[in-house]
């Protein structure tokens, strides 16, 4: 509860000497002040609705989920505002949950049907120590035209359902159809059990993905059941459930997966190329896999539909590409943009390399052979020589970059052991090139633009926060 009160002259003067005398001696026995706010200034790591996204049910209430825990005083109506286009703000109630460092509006009446909506949070916004957010946050969704009244339903699981000789030190994950909210989302409503015992692990969600992190490896040749409970919701107001729990069964084997966990693509998966600015070709070029842009038009996609393999299709959540094809789904793009983001970010959170994974050759790497495992560099990165990735089917791979990112032409990454492309991650802050006759394997994630030159392959993900480039003759293949 907040409390004002009244201070005659006097008190003033004694509450001012008072405080003086603790400055001084706080001065005078170490030669520091103690602050009223301690650590960084807190980000906010994600939104639901997600920035720019088109038709968001009417019902929908306003989630956001910030970096550490936040003082739940200073997250208000005032603080925490939604408003339509040409509108007064929403009116509404805002609540915080600890647990999942979680913020949510919601309004007292629905949003009004097609209209762009703004979210913002203000610098009064406060950490638990006091740290307000560097700048005021603000992101935007289109409302669509009805209400959300449909149960969320769980699209995909890792492992898959049934599966066999999984490894041991496996993160369970399930993929929801919708945000859920990130609050019903705990050790209470997603458990593992075998034969009737409880697993111990740690629950968290991110961007419509509910993980299960065992605190230990798992046993051996054992069959494990993953549960979801019909506590879990989605952000409509009145909330939607789960329709039933969702419970799937899999089975060990021995083996210990290398490397970091795999960085969760989300819908970002189905993309072979999915950019924020465009998607140029010099023609000629193979692609295999779906590719999008978003929120940029359309048009700024100059791929034909030639170009594409059969199955392949163009999203765009704005105007149609130049060269039109098949857009089933023209949200999609926006919805995977964002897991664009948010998987580039958890590249470059991962624990950076140490020791010899760390700043190899200064960021000239000659002819490696490079075991599972996190690479950092602080610089640009030049490959000027073949890359081996030698690992098993279910070791991990993530490279991080602070700049830019180029393979040298007629070089490859080479993969052995059983090695997969789909488990391999470039997370590059800069330009990404690839040039001529170039052979890359793996995904990548890359801050602004990647260019491909002329005769360059991938077997892999292009993923662009602003462009991509294609030459002559490229090939895009989806691991």
């Amino acid at each position: 509860m907040n409390m004002i009160k009244k201070y005659t002259g006097r008190s003033l003067l004694l509450a001012g000497l008072v405080l003086t005398s603790l400055i001084t001696g706080c001065n005078s026995s170490s030669g520091t002040t103690t602050g009223t706010t301690t650590g960084t200034a807190p980000t906010v790591v994600e939104t639901a609705p997600i920035n720019t996204v088109t038709d968001v049910a009417l019902n929908s209430k306003v989630v956001v989920t910030f970096s550490e825990a936040m003082d739940d005083t200073t997250i208000t109506t005032s603080s925490f505002t939604v408003v339509g286009l040409n509108e007064s703000a929403l009116t509404g109630t805002v609540s915080y949950d600890a647990a999942s460092k979680t913020a949510t509006f919601t309004a007292d009446r629905p949003f009004t049907a097609s209209r762009l909506h703004t979210a913002t949070l203000s610098t009064a916004v406060k950490s638990a120590t006091g740290q307000a957010l560097a700048a005021a946050y603000v992101w935007s969704f289109t409302s669509g035209t009805a209400a959300d009244a449909i149960a969320p339903t769980v699209v995909s699981t890792n492992p898959l359902d049934v599966a066999a000789d999984v490894v041991i030190n496996p993160r369970i994950s399930a993929t929801f159809s919708e945000a859920v909210h990130p609050a019903t989302v705990n050790d209470s409503t997603f458990t593992l059990s075998a034969g009737g015992t409880s697993v111990s692990g740690v629950v968290s969600y991110s961007n419509r993905v509910a993980s299960f992190t065992p605190t230990d490896n798992l046993v051996i040749n054992t069959t494990y059941t993953a549960t979801l409970t019909t506590g879990i919701t989605d952000i409509a107001k009145p909330a939607n459930a789960l329709a039933a729990a969702k419970v799937w069964t899999f089975t060990t084997g021995s083996t210990v997966a290398k490397g970091p966990a795999p960085v969760n693509l989300r819908t970002a998966a189905n993309f072979a190329i999915m950019t924020a600015a465009g998607i140029t070709s010099a023609g000629s070029t193979t692609i295999t896999g779906n590719i999008g842009t978003s929120p940029i038009t359309g048009a700024s996609i100059t791929v034909a539909c030639t170009e594409l393999s059969a199955g392949s299709e163009m999203f765009t959540d704005n105007a149609e590409p130049v060269n039109t094809c098949v857009s089933t789904d023209k949200n999609a793009s926006a919805i995977a943009i964002g897991d664009v983001g948010t998987a580039y970010t958890e590249a470059a959170a991962a624990p950076a390399g140490v020791g010899s994974n760390l700043n190899i050759g200064a960021g000239t790497v000659t002819a490696q052979t490079l075991v599972p495992g996190v690479y950092t560099w602080g610089t640009n990165v030049n490959l000027t020589g073949d890359i081996t990735l030698d690992g098993g089917a279910n070791d991990v791979w993530i490279f991080q970059v602070s700049g830019t990112l180029d393979l040298a032409a007629s070089k490859s990454i080479f993969l052995t052991g059983g090695a997969v492309a789909k488990n391999v991650f470039w997370q590059a802050s800069s330009t990404v090139t690839l040039n001529s006759a170039a052979a890359f394997k793996g995904n990548i994630l890359a801050k602004t633009d990647i260019e491909m030159i002329s005769g360059s392959t991938i077997d892999g993900r292009l993923l662009a926060q602003t462009e991509v480039r294609l030459g002559t003759t490229t090939v895009v293949t989806t691991p």
